[in-house]
């Protein structure tokens, strides 16, 4: 079904009375008891006043007139937007927005019984959610402990790509372990913040400043990144923050805006200390030998990256980053011992409007063999089937800018020794027995 026809029959069916096609009688899902539900857990969100969804969803008189479209883009898998295969690589994600088949099934019921209402005596309570410039890891976490703000500059209501790249004090006299991390731009220039990208400057034995580690990277959708336990992402001591931050100006100017990055630290009360931690680290790697690449007009590409460690390592996130002509980018495990090579992760339908750090469950983030191949594939559309395409008739090259492409996945990587792989590897074999022994037992 085209665009023209889904909004010509919302239009239709907003017209007709609530109820009129609600069955007599029956055992379809109502709105009050199962669908608000729903809504509330994956749409609300943004579907909320003040927020980035384009309508509304905190009322049955606000949903039901888009009913069909909803139905439409659930049975599509392409709302709630999580650009993540279902039945490809490791299934098994902290913060997933993924539907359930489950959820599905019954908003494509509820829909074909004429989105009836139900008993108004169902309804849930209204739902709080953060407001845009609130930190969302706050419900989980609370309040930041640290916060580290760039330094204000004005952004224009209009203009091609901006970036400003300031440096900060870090505010800290002691190295400490992140737990969770969230950058935030401002709630008026959030729609203009393409991207804001930091990272550590620190003293080198020579006394002179240098790039450090990365200590965080957000991109517009994103909800931020958390560190397992084990794993020790550091902010030095007596360090500073670079910030790359990239403007796209949407209209609104906005004078002294500043991006946020909020940081929660693991204490003493933790499991773990940093002594008896691994190193993790945050960086982008790249594909097509850095990103020089191009893509003729109408044209398709794919590019790869090859990455390999001589020690063991494991992957703790995944997050694909291309533009508007990127499609799809897959992240495998090649070991040459044994010849094999495993798709950990695959994101067939990607878009460049949502940018999620995959963030594996603990105990099944991928374990790579010392001397393995991190193989990365993206591919590209440059044709008008590409509906984020802005114009077919473009060369595009790799480049900063919104139009051009880019090429890399962000990883959060964490480095191991022999010994800490061999145990993380045989908890992994363990539990995988356990539940195939549980399986055996439930048949």
């Amino acid at each position: 079904m085209n665009k023209t026809k889904v909004l010509g029959l919302v239009f239709v069916l907003a017209l007709v009375p609530a109820g009129a096609f609600a069955q007599a009688q029956g055992d379809h899902p109502t709105y009050a008891n199962e669908v608000s539900r729903i809504i509330q857990d994956n749409c609300q969100i943004c579907h909320q006043p003040g927020q980035i969804g384009p309508m509304s969803f905190t009322s049955y008189e606000e949903v039901r007139p888009w009913a069909p479209l909803i139905q439409l883009k659930v049975r599509q898998r392409e709302m709630p937007p999580y650009q993540y295969d279902t039945d490809k690589g490791i299934q098994d994600l902290k913060d997933d927005w993924r539907m359930s088949q489950e959820d599905i099934d019954t908003i494509v019921a509820w829909v074909e019984a004429g989105s009836p209402l139900g008993n108004p005596e169902m309804l849930p309570p209204q739902k709080d959610f953060p407001e845009v410039g609130e930190w969302r890891l706050a419900s989980e976490y609370g309040a930041p402990d640290h916060i580290i703000k760039s330094s204000p500059w004005d952004v224009p209501a209009n203009g091609q790509d901006l970036w400003w790249e300031p440096e900060v004090d870090a505010g800290l006299t002691e190295s400490r372990c992140i737990k969770a991390v969230e950058t935030l731009p401002s709630s008026a220039a959030h729609g203009s913040t393409h991207h804001a990208n930091s990272h550590f400057v620190v003293q080198n034995d020579e006394g002179e400043w240098v790039r450090g580690d990365r200590l965080s990277e957000f991109a517009f959708g994103k909800l931020g990144e958390k560190v397992p336990e084990g794993a020790c992402r550091k902010v030095p001591a007596n360090s500073k923050v670079g910030w790359s931050i990239h403007y796209y100006p949407d209209g609104n100017a906005v004078p002294n805006d500043q991006v946020s990055v909020g940081i929660w630290y693991f204490d003493e009360e933790d499991e773990f200390v940093e002594e008896d931690s691994f190193d993790q680290d945050l960086r982008a790697y790249n594909l097509s030998g850095g990103g020089d690449f191009l893509i003729e007009p109408h044209g398709k590409l794919m590019t790869q990256g090859f990455h390999s460690f001589d020690h063991p390592v494991r992957l703790d996130s995944w997050q694909p980053h291309l533009h508007l002509r990127g499609v799809a980018m897959s992240m495998e495990i090649f070991d040459p011992t044994t010849g094999q090579r495993e798709l950990v992760s695959m994101a067939s339908d990607w878009n460049a409007g949502w940018n999620h750090s995959h963030t594996y469950e603990d105990g099944f983030q991928p374990l790579v063999p010392a001397n393995s191949t991190i193989i990365l594939t993206a591919w590209y559309d440059n044709t008008a089937d590409n509906p984020h395409n802005p114009d077919p008739d473009q060369w595009v090259g790799a480049g900063q800018r919104t139009t051009d492409e880019m090429s890399h996945a962000w990883i959060a990587v964490t480095h191991l020794d022999d010994e800490g792989y061999e145990k993380l590897l045989a908890e992994q074999k363990e539990r995988a027995q356990r539940n195939v022994a549980g399986r055996g037992g439930d048949e």
